[in-house]
């Protein structure tokens, strides 16, 4: 390999490194970039800026295994141990799923169907119809789940950005929890973590029997078992399949979820699901089979592809 004597050579070569691996040229490009960054310990202003400068010795070895790991088919978001989600970073292992930026809409969406909820209510309650309302915390104390965490970039992000909420994590996977338990730490999210599977946790019989939930989000599992044989090998081969596998068609998590959500002490004031291509109307319908809602919405992703279900209740 030539291991380049200047910042901008040592990028070129790993990226000529990534290509010859079989990675797609912009890819690897874009992945040793990435890569030379967490090496160096700078921004990419800095990069473009220094591209003369010499390359240290001493973080050399770092490198190229680096770029050896990438090279052989790992994530580039293991290789560095970290992805950046609604502008923060947070730390990843394969224990976890890597956040994907599509996730930032779903944050957003519940942002904004929160905040559609708050307005109707405070519209009933001036029109003298608070009794028809559901009953609820005020707006600014409500409490969230975010099932199925992982790396818990949803449930800080959502914490961070509504720091009135009372949030709540909860992840089959204790790796996971150990993985988003540490991020919450990092980013000064004061997040609660509960190990367990789906909405078992919150039903009777459950530690958490009884507990309030205005707003349940998750983004499960919802790969249709017969297609993973056919993803991406650095997904296939790196991510977690119990992040990945959402049984034979991909929607056991949310037949699951749609059947807990009666057994809860009572029905949130929204679920927000992330859902997988071709999912969405019966996602939908599986909401709208279980209880009354004031609005069910659809939300497409950056690809045009009808991402994420909201059902709404106000």
């Amino acid at each position: 390999m030539d291991r380049g004597r200047t910042y901008g050579e040592a990028w070129k070569a790993g990226a000529r490194r990534l290509a010859e691996a079989g990675i797609e040229d912009a890819e690897a490009e874009a992945g040793a970039e990435l890569l030379i960054l967490h090496t160096l310990g700078i921004g990419k202003g800095e990069l473009l800026r220094d591209l003369r400068e010499p390359f240290p010795e001493a973080k050399r070895e770092a490198w190229e295994t680096m770029l050896a790991r990438r090279a052989a088919g790992e994530p580039a978001q293991y290789v560095t141990g970290e992805q950046y989600f609604y502008g923060r970073r947070f730390a990843v292992t394969p224990a976890v799923l890597i956040p994907r930026p599509e996730t930032e809409l779903l944050a957003e969406a519940v942002l904004e169907g929160a905040a559609k909820i708050a307005a109707a209510r405070k519209a009933k309650r001036g029109e003298g119809q608070a009794e028809t309302a559901p009953s609820v915390a005020p707006e600014t104390e409500l409490c969230v789940l975010d099932v199925g965490t992982g790396s818990g970039a949803l449930a800080v992000t959502l914490k961070l950005e509504q720091p009135g909420w009372q949030v709540t994590a909860s992840d089959l996977s204790p790796e996971a929890l150990e993985v988003a338990a540490g991020n919450a730490a990092a980013l000064g999210a004061n997040v609660r973590f509960v190990q367990g599977d789906l909405l078992a946790p919150f039903l009777a019989g459950g530690a958490h029997a009884g507990e309030r939930i205005d707003i349940l989000v998750s983004n499960p599992p919802y790969i249709p078992s017969s297609d993973l044989p056919g993803l991406q090998a650095e997904v296939r081969e790196h991510e977690p399949h119990l992040a990945l596998d959402g049984g034979p068609d991909g929607l056991a998590p949310y037949r699951r979820m749609a059947e807990q959500l009666s057994g809860l002490a009572e029905l949130p004031a929204m679920v927000a699901w992330e859902v997988g291509i071709h999912q969405a109307g019966q996602a939908s319908s599986l909401l709208r089979d279980t209880a009354e809602w004031d609005e069910i919405r659809i939300v497409r992703d950056y690809a045009g592809i009808d991402r994420h279900v909201l059902a709404l209740r106000f």
